[in-house]
């Protein structure tokens, strides 16, 4: 019995893994950018790596680097990389019903390890009904493969980031664009789920100029509240012709 659960912890971690690699091809480019302008900012390949692998979190790492490199306070590098990364505590609010049966020594690993593309592909796989108990297994898979991804890019960028020029201007981020729009437009099943989409994107298009990625923030928001809304509104619609 114990072997046959050890084949399902393994399936789902092979599946995790599988389900993420888009979205590893789509990050390396951030990862080997990374790499390069942390050590053309002064930062050793010590300190480089240790930042990749201590806080994991791309868009943080990115403006870190860039206020260092403009002599900010501890104070003010603290503050923006938190404020930019408090989407996450929405993707934690999203994932705890699934998660919240597991012990700690699950919980917190799985939290240090939660990025944007871990959330894209664990909450479809949460989102499917076939009730495998295993889950979690998905989710450590997919989020320790982008981890383990985000080391390499960021090695190979200090290594060889530094000799392609002004590499930050080739337009690579619209690989991870196109990757996180592949995943996520066959998610959106109903009027309400569409909805929240548009009125993200527009909001997120709008407050594009807002300090500290700010305007994702709002989006965010902004397409939770719209798509409760219009959820709420169409169960008491189909209450009252029950009625």
């Amino acid at each position: 019995m114990s072997h046959l659960h050890e084949l399902h912890e393994l399936h789902e971690f092979r599946q995790g893994v599988r389900g993420i690699f888009p979205m590893l091809l789509g990050a390396l480019p951030f990862g080997v950018i990374f790499g390069g302008l942390a050590g053309a900012a002064g930062l050793t390949p010590g300190q480089t790596m240790g930042m990749s692998l201590l806080v994991f979190a791309g868009s943080a790492q990115f403006i870190a680097v860039s206020l260092l490199g403009a002599g900010a306070s501890l104070g003010v590098l603290l503050l923006t990389t938190f404020v930019v990364n408090l989407r996450h505590a929405l993707y934690s609010a999203n994932l705890q019903p699934y998660v919240c049966h597991l012990p700690k020594r699950w919980r917190i690993p799985l939290a240090f390890l939660l990025t944007d593309e871990a959330f894209a592909v664990v909450q479809h796989r949460y989102a499917q009904s076939d009730g495998s108990p295993y889950k979690h297994w998905y989710f450590l898979g997919a989020a320790l493969a982008m981890y383990v991804n985000w080391q390499i890019c960021t090695l190979i960028g200090l290594l060889f980031g530094q000799m392609v020029p002004n590499i930050a201007a080739w337009g690579l981020d619209f690989a991870m664009l196109a990757t996180f729009i592949g995943i996520v437009v066959p998610m959106l099943r109903n009027f309400p789920q569409v909805a929240a989409a548009l009125v993200a994107g527009a909001v997120a298009l709008v407050f594009h100029a807002l300090p500290y990625k700010l305007g994702l923030l709002v989006a965010a928001c902004s397409g939770i509240v719209v798509g409760v809304v219009l959820e709420r509104r169409a169960a008491w619609t189909a209450q009252e012709g029950m009625e």
